[in-house]
């Protein structure tokens, strides 16, 4: 009998441990997964309490009576507690290989592969990576990002630091530790970095070295903390590396466990949710300095009603001979990066706020609601309105910009 078409009104609800961390975003969304799961199954009687992933195991556990344990197994320690306990048991960190717990696990090579095509696609010939010494995921999202990368580009330059390093250091000197290692790359430069808190800390060593993100260096983290990703400045591009997804596949072994069911013979790997674009990531590269400063000066200037004459007169070379650059660079004109940028923001606003249209349009830089209404209409097919209805409406959810 299938878990789907298991559950017996008389039948107890099955007493569940999730021993997963609410401090970071992987945990609170494999949390988002097994609830989902419940939502569309049987009801699970949940023992859980918010912790971060560095605590130790709760004492209750050693006298606690259930049916059923997932858990980030941080640790040895923690490993050996919950095999203790005799039940069934679903890892989904996957730290301690050698444990024996059956796994489901985001696909660390896959988010990697991703990363590195979101990287190439804006034309980067540079790549650096930022994680964590000795950790297995963040080795694995490293390893794959290297594979990725083209043949015959420079060799990837990595730094990786220590956790306890991480946690003992002051904050000012990992600052300058970061930024002295920005400064001596090559540029322009994308990285990878392997989750989203160390892409706030290299974000912030580029301020502190006063690099251009991203126009002289371009990132990419993992995981999709929305929070976190917005709070930085500017704004975080991120692999949504499916944790969620995590959750919601370790319930549905659990609940086949619980059940008699034989664990599977490898772990289970998921795949990513996509990426989200966001600023950190949003260029070109070039290495035509002109160029890139023009496209600077788009980015920051466009939806506030700058014409293609105005950007040119920030640059010193010529019309012609800009617009002879930017289009072999580009494949486009000046003035059509300045409509894309404008568009952009206009598709931004209609999915991310309920601004009228006339605002709408007045915030992305087009002079009149009409005039936008025509140029999305030539350039997408659709109305304002319909492209509304049709991002707000519920579905598949996708982590790639539109």
């Amino acid at each position: 009998m299938s878990p789907a078409n298991a559950f017996q009104p008389d039948r107890p609800l099955p007493h569940v441990a999730l021993l997963v961390e609410t401090s970071l975003a992987p945990g609170r969304d494999i949390l988002s997964g097994i609830a989902q799961y419940l939502r569309e199954h049987q009801p699970w009687a949940l023992y859980h309490e918010p912790h971060s992933l560095a605590e130790e195991m709760p004492s209750w556990l050693r006298q606690w009576r259930g049916d059923g344990i997932i858990v980030r197994a941080q640790n040895r320690e923690i490993t050996r507690a919950v095999k203790a306990t005799g039940l069934p048991v679903v890892d989904v960190l996957g730290v301690i290989p050698e444990a024996g717990l059956p796994l489901v696990h985001v696909d660390n090579p896959l988010v990697a592969r991703m990363a590195a095509n979101h990287l190439r696609e804006r034309g980067f010939h540079h790549f650096g990576f930022f994680g964590i010494k000795d950790e297995n995921w963040s080795e694995q999202r490293r390893d794959g990002f290297l594979q990725c990368l083209p043949t015959g580009v420079a060799p990837l330059t990595v730094l990786e630091v220590a956790r306890p390093i991480l946690l003992r250091t002051p904050w000012e000197v990992q600052q300058d530790v970061l930024a002295s290692w920005l400064m001596d790359l090559p540029k322009p430069v994308g990285i990878m970095v392997a989750s989203d808190q160390l892409g706030h800390h290299l974000l912030a060593a580029c301020h502190r070295a006063g690099i251009a993100v991203p126009d002289e260096i371009a990132v990419i983290s993992v995981d999709n903390d929305e929070t976190l990703c917005e709070f930085c400045n500017p704004s975080l591009s991120s692999v949504d590396a499916g944790h969620k997804a995590v959750g919601y596949r370790a319930a549905s072994l659990l609940d086949s466990l619980m059940q008699g069911g034989r664990p599977p013979s490898a772990p289970i790997y998921v795949e990513p949710g996509g990426i989200l674009t966001r600023r950190s990531s949003d260029v070109l590269a070039t290495e035509d300095r002109q160029v890139a400063l023009a496209l600077k000066i788009i980015r920051e200037h466009a939806c506030e009603g700058w014409s293609a004459g105005e950007v040119i007169a920030q640059i010193s070379v010529s019309r012609s001979v800009l617009q002879r650059r930017f289009r072999k660079e580009t494949g486009r004109s000046v003035q059509e990066e300045i409509i894309n940028a404008r568009l952009k923001r206009a598709r931004e606003l209609l999915v991310e706020s309920d601004l009228p249209l006339a605002t709408v349009a007045e915030r992305s830089g087009f002079k009149h609601q009409e005039y936008l209404g025509s140029t999305f209409k030539a350039h997408f097919g659709k109305t304002l309105l319909e492209y509304r209805r049709e991002m707000l409406r519920p579905g598949p959810s996708s982590c790639q910009a539109p």
